[in-house]
């Protein structure tokens, strides 16, 4: 007779069951539950990686935007910096006075013809420098991108002192060449007819790279093949870039238009540095009577309707080239 020795608790136990840690009654959570626990973490994740910036944002970007839109409304000025409260709503009163300042007119000309000559002189020798970075210049291609960027990456205050020896009536460059040939060069900045072209010149030459840098990576993007194909179709060389590239170039075009457009809508260092508007507001711009407005006279709530016409300009410019080109670059 043989006896059996059984440990005690051991009779009573049952192996646990595969599949998993037991949840609830012996069952493993389910798969949506887990999926939405990961993704709860996840998300909380992004969010606290994302805090610092919203931080930024909210604070010193949608409040301020916020705030200005508010305050176009009203007559805030330096009496109210310290007890805002005191402030009085002036409806559309900003708005319609904007219209009837002479000033804000002469101001809002000037900067559409700065826009006008501006953007088609920057995009087109942007373009043709990308050209002939690309395909025309074989030799010391890196030293002619790095002489074309450097304006962009230079400080407004260099830029300024450079032109104003180019353009000084004495002893600058242009100057000195026309005394070569015995002529007499004009007092360019101090001309009212001669200071917004020599604004426009330098803010081409200084803009200019930016839209090079754009085109040239355009450009590089062209596939091979298509250009090739060409060729053996008996296309020239103008045939080609005018057939097949600058249709392939279309939505970069797009996009150096609309930004260089709002860069020279928004023009204030050209003219606060080098004529600070004059002379007789010759080279006055609405970012820079703007800012006349709101920080040299406090009129913030005056000055605060002025940038919020000017961002509905920005806006119906950009909107009429993204509606000119839309079909153009599908």
């Amino acid at each position: 007779m043989t006896s059996s020795t059984v440990e005690p608790g051991v009779a009573g136990r049952r192996a646990p069951r595969a599949g998993g840690p037991a949840g609830a009654g012996g069952k493993p959570p389910p798969r949506a539950a887990l999926r939405r626990d990961r993704l709860s973490r996840h998300n909380l994740s992004g969010w606290l990686f994302s805090t610092p910036f919203l931080a930024f944002f909210f604070t010193f970007m949608a409040f301020p935007i916020v705030a200005t839109l508010l305050m176009s409304f009203t007559d805030f000025g330096l009496r109210n910096v310290t007890d805002p409260l005191s402030v009085s709503f002036t409806g559309l009163d900003n708005y319609s006075k904007l219209f009837g300042d002479e000033q804000f007119r002469q101001a809002l000309f000037n900067t559409g013809y700065f826009v006008v000559l501006g953007v088609p002189l920057t995009i087109g020798g942007g373009l043709v420098a990308a050209v002939l970075l690309n395909s025309g210049i074989d030799r010391l291609r890196t030293f002619f991108r790095v002489g074309f960027y450097a304006p962009v990456v230079t400080a407004i205050v260099a830029v300024a002192v450079v032109w104003r020896f180019v353009l000084d009536p004495t002893e600058g460059l242009i100057a000195g060449l026309a005394a070569q040939v015995g002529l007499t060069a004009p007092d360019f900045l101090a001309s009212e007819t001669l200071a917004m072209p020599s604004l426009i010149v330098m803010a081409v030459w200084r803009n200019m790279g930016t839209a090079m840098v754009l085109f040239l990576a355009g450009l590089q993007s062209v596939p091979a093949e298509v250009r090739e194909a060409a060729r053996i179709d008996g296309a020239g060389a103008f045939q080609e870039f005018r057939r097949i590239t600058l249709p392939l170039l279309r939505p970069t075009m797009l996009y150096v238009a609309v930004m260089t457009s709002i860069g020279f809508l928004n023009v204030f260092e050209e003219p606060f540095v080098m004529t600070d508007g004059g002379p007789s507001d010759s080279t006055l711009t609405v970012s820079l009577y703007m800012y006349r407005e709101g920080f040299n006279f406090f009129h913030m709530g005056y000055a605060s309707a002025m940038a919020y016409t000017l961002f509905v300009i920005i806006l119906a410019v950009t909107l009429l080239q993204l509606r000119l080109l839309k079909d153009k670059t599908k």
